[in-house]
């Protein structure tokens, strides 16, 4: 497991160090240096984000992409926004976090047997990365499927978070799913590989869109974490 935790730290630093999407590299260095009012004393991160969490997570998350003046301003995905208050919040009331707040990336969090990813790891404008950014940022969505080896429960936040999951499969285990899951909250397929059975859970994305529009309510965003505590206390299946 040493060995896991050491390829995972060079995947961090590869994703900060990563310049690849021309679009996005300018976006963030103009959001950085612009800021908005209420965070003109920030010293914004501007660099893509890396993931975050329990190195032997069983259960993984995957959201869209960091927002322009919460994760790509803190420097920690789901961290100074309003997504990252629903999702902290409903791992902490699951026992996947030692708090239910996450404000800064010092603030003291601790994920515990989860870890957070996303499709895309800088923040696109208008939070609509384009198909090829979200294809050239999939390969270290791959590697993170395999080197996180207790993993067995995948949760995609939104219908670009649970596609970008269904290609890596597609990429890193050449696992193509016939017929192709279909995205709706609270879907459930299991994914059988050549060696290790993963679930791939569906939620809509605690976006504000979602949250203050009532298509996601809260009792039902928490249900899809008692559900996934219950399955991993049942061996995740």
């Amino acid at each position: 497991m040493d060995m896991e935790i050491k390829e995972l730290k060079k995947l961090t630093e590869k994703v900060i160090t990563c310049r690849k999407c021309k679009r996005l590299v300018n976006y963030l260095r103009e959001v950085s240096s612009k800021k908005v009012r209420r965070f003109r004393d920030w010293d914004y991160w501007g660099k893509p984000l890396p993931s975050f969490g329990d190195p032997n997570a069983e259960l993984l998350i995957v959201g869209l992409a960091p927002a322009a003046h919460g994760g790509n301003r803190t420097g920690r995905m789901f961290t100074g926004d309003s997504s990252g208050d629903w999702l902290i919040r409903a791992l902490y009331e699951t026992g996947f976090a030692n708090q239910p707040i996450s404000k800064h990336k010092n603030d003291g969090l601790v994920l515990r047997n989860a870890y957070i990813t996303a499709a895309v790891r800088c923040a696109p404008p208008n939070n609509k990365p384009t198909s090829q950014e979200i294809t050239t940022c999939n390969q270290y969505l791959v590697e993170e499927l395999k080197l996180l080896h207790n993993l067995k429960i995948i949760l995609a936040l939104g219908r670009i978070a649970f596609r970008a999951v269904l290609m890596a499969f597609k990429n890193g285990f050449s696992k193509i799913l016939k017929p192709r899951p279909r995205f709706f909250h609270g879907a459930e397929y299991i994914i059988d590989t050549d060696d290790r059975i993963f679930t791939l859970i569906a939620s809509y994305h605690p976006s504000r869109q979602n949250t203050q529009t009532g298509r996601l309510k809260w009792e039902d965003w928490i249900k899809i974490f008692e559900k996934i505590k219950l399955k991993l206390e049942n061996d995740g299946v």
